[in-house]
């Protein structure tokens, strides 16, 4: 057995779990690293705590002397909690987050120092705009660039840092990170709305939109991760032959939580209870070695800054313990991937969720608004949900049997597809006093009974009911929350605009009545929007075809999916809600672009070097002992010695084969990419999915047929066995 590999299954056997034991109750611990309302209310005075819950609120503006008061009691809670530096903690389009520490610590003269955070630190820093993605919207000559404090987000400790959440905007105003798009889509759909809901309760002041985010993940030994170039540089296996056995007997799922995973589970759980984080689901997941966490829902930006702060504490707890997370979608070939399934909702001041039905007609007419609306919004942009999700990580998950596919359709269960049916038959313009109670009692009226026993599931659906809110199953586990949010409240808010739109015009215009209008316009909604909603297997062939013929799209790689972003109707789409301007929008697209680029080159980089200095010289080292094998057995029998040497002398020559197929399409690949090198933008995309990357899965045929062939103490790479079965 190589070295590497050795050394790393004997660290790996001799590893002991990590005992991490509550020392108190998680809702005792719960947020006690995060100043929150309890922690202002200690630490801020009454001026100060009412100026930043009016902000949170209503989105007041926080002036500077204010803004001194909240730094001045934000620092002496830190620095009570063993605080030494502090930080803009913020989400800039690399989709990872970004932190640059400064001390509290400041001198003051005459040899003396003091602890200095005031409300110009607070609220504003300068980050250099240049060194992260901005899509041509910044020279790199013109560096400035800001944060600036999401008070909505409220700070927190991590180790001995307070981290201040804020938006990053370039001088000019654009946005340069994922959280101010987020927040600016999340008070169009606030305004949105909150107009609606006065059709049904004056009392509503403001709606908020919720979510609650599923993180699949795979957790794998560190020491054995250390031996795979391709985990360590792109976060999946380029290369490696399926173990004998899978996820083929279901056995994995939902099963009993390894020792040394609990206990990583545990310390994770501590933590993450300590920065506010709700964690509350933890569970085997299909594959071997992969696992989900879930936390209880919230109030999508903070659980969109929470997941990416997740993401951070769990590579950090799971070094303590031994292990590498994997969040890549498709980490190893031939067993499920990872994904992100975000729970999306609207609920309002009053505490009614928007997508759960009531005890009145009305309430269940104000569900079906929202409800109808929804549908209507991904059927008008479900090309624009579609890039919302795309990445070359995920490419490799979708319609991969184990996730929805790449065509984006709606699962509402075959009761409230009936309700709908229904609905679409209702008669138009004015109702009669019998059809109006024939329609409130016998189809609106019945919704929660319809609800309560409506337990079907469709795993193969991207855009899924589940009761009281739909399941956004597409967004995959290494992504940043905020894209597919941005855009779904983006088009829900647009929705809900020309909702409101059309039922005042038959109010005003018509003389019809409020409900009788809603219901006029919903019945148009639903014929409109007919072809989104799907019911059956997302996976078959028949789906595809089924899909051409309603004119929905099926844009399988990244590369087609992202034109739409560009579109004239998305530009006009977020110009008009406010969330981007056309800059904003196009310089997305060109750093999604060029990440889509950079990473399917790093990919064959990583591959061809794995190739040809791990997988060649050892086979080449196994063939050289076999060759030695043949020689001695000629010796012993002479011109005779090919009936004793057979299977020697053709594994000899299979291994040439694949020796010359990788060496080949390796030439091939690299040849394509210089031509690839030479394009920009959406050309050099295309030539990298559909020249460069198809060599991948040659290369590793010829790799995977090798690793079977070659003596398993030669072999360098630790193998799918080792790494998805060792505990």
């Amino acid at each position: 057995m190589s070295n590497i590999r050795f050394s790393a299954l004997r660290e790996t056997v001799n590893r002991k779990p990590v005992e991490v034991f509550d020392t108190e109750r998680k809702s005792e611990s719960f947020g006690k690293n995060v100043f929150n309302e309890h922690s202002m209310r200690q630490f801020m005075t009454k001026e100060a705590y009412e100026s930043v819950m009016n902000a949170i609120e209503f989105g007041t503006k926080i002036d500077r002397a204010t803004a001194n008061q909240v730094a001045a009691g934000m620092k002496d809670w830190a620095l009570s909690k063993g605080a030494t530096h502090y930080t803009h903690w913020f989400q800039p389009l690399t989709g990872a987050t970004a932190e640059k520490h400064d001390a509290f610590f400041e001198t003051i003269g005459n040899g003396r120092a003091m602890e200095k955070f005031a409300g110009g630190e607070l609220v504003q820093q300068e980050p250099d705009a240049s060194s992260f993605p901005n899509g041509g919207i910044r020279n790199t000559f013109e560096a400035r660039g800001y944060t600036a404090w999401d008070p909505t987000s409220p700070a927190f400790i991590y180790g001995t840092t307070l981290c201040i959440p804020t938006v990053f905007v370039a001088y000019t105003g654009e946005a340069l990170d994922n959280k101010a798009p987020l927040l600016r889509a999340l008070q169009a759909v606030d305004n949105a709305a909150t107009a609606v809901c006065k059709y049904f309760d004056k009392n509503v002041t403001k709606v908020n939109a919720s979510l609650g985010w599923e993180q699949e993940y795979f957790l794998i030994d560190s020491a054995l991760a250390a031996s795979r170039p391709d985990i360590n540089l792109t976060g999946r296996t380029l290369l490696g032959h399926s173990p004998a056995k899978g996820q083929q007997l279901d056995d994995h799922y939902f099963g009993s939580i390894p020792n040394r995973v609990m206990s990583f589970m545990r310390d994770l759980e501590q933590e993450s209870i300590l920065l506010g984080i709700p964690v509350k689901t933890r569970h085997n997941e299909v594959a071997p070695n992969q696992f989900e966490l879930a936390p209880i829902y919230e109030e999508a930006n903070l659980a969109v800054d929470h997941n990416s702060l997740l993401m951070d504490v769990m590579e950090k707890v799971a070094e303590k313990h031994g292990f590498r997370v994997l969040f890549h979608e498709k980490p190893f070939a031939g067993i499920n991937g990872s994904g992100k399934h975000n729970n999306w909702s609207l609920s309002t001041n009053t505490g009614v969720n928007l997508l759960s039905p009531g005890k009145t007609p009305m309430k269940n007419l104000q569900f079906l608004t929202f409800f109808v609306n929804t549908i209507k919004a991904v059927h008008d942009y479900e090309e624009l949900i579609r890039a919302s999700i795309a990445s070359a990580s995920n490419d490799h998950r979708l319609g991969a049997n184990e996730a929805p596919p790449a065509i984006i359709s709606v699962f509402i269960g075959s009761q409230l597809s009936s309700v709908l049916d229904e609905l679409e038959n209702v008669t138009k313009g004015k109702l009669s006093p019998e059809e109006k109670t024939d329609l409130k009692l016998n189809i609106v009226g019945k919704i929660p009974e319809i609800l309560l026993d409506n337990t079907d599931r469709n795993r193969t659906s991207p855009f899924a009911f589940t009761g009281n809110k739909f399941e956004l199953r597409a967004v995959g586990s290494w992504a940043n929350c905020a894209g597919p949010m941005t855009t779904l409240n983006t088009i829900i808010a647009k929705q809900l605009k020309d909702f409101k739109v059309e039922v005042d015009a038959l109010i005003n215009t018509k003389g019809l009545k409020k409900d009788e209008a809603i219901f006029n316009v919903l019945r148009e909604y639903i014929k409109a929007s007919k072809k989104i909603r799907f019911e059956g297997n997302g996976y078959g062939e028949e789906w595809e075809k089924e899909a051409v013929k309603r004119g929905l799209s099926n844009n399988k790689t990244t590369p087609e999916a992202l034109k739409a972003k560009i579109s004239k109707k998305a530009i006009d789409l977020h110009e008009e809600m406010g969330v981007m301007n056309k800059v904003e929008v196009e310089a997305r697209h060109e750093i999604e672009l060029e990440e889509y680029i950079l990473r399917i080159q790093i990919e064959g980089r990583v591959l061809g070097d794995i190739a040809r200095n791990h997988v060649i010289p050892t086979a080449v080292k196994y063939q050289n002992t076999l060759i030695e094998n043949v020689s001695g057995l000629k010796n012993i029998f002479g011109d005779n010695f090919r009936k004793h040497a057979k299977e020697q002398i053709d594994l000899i020559e299979k291994i040439s084969e694949h020796i010359a197929g990788i060496n080949s399409k390796i030439e091939a690949m690299v040849e394509e990419r210089r031509k690839a090198n030479k394009l920009t933008g959406q050309k050099a995309a295309d030539a990298y999915c559909n020249k460069v990357k198809p060599y991948f899965d040659q290369i590793r045929y010829h790799s995977d047929k090798l690793e079977m062939m070659v003596d398993d103490e030669l072999w360098p790479l630790a193998k799918y066995r080792e790494l998805l079965f060792t505990r």
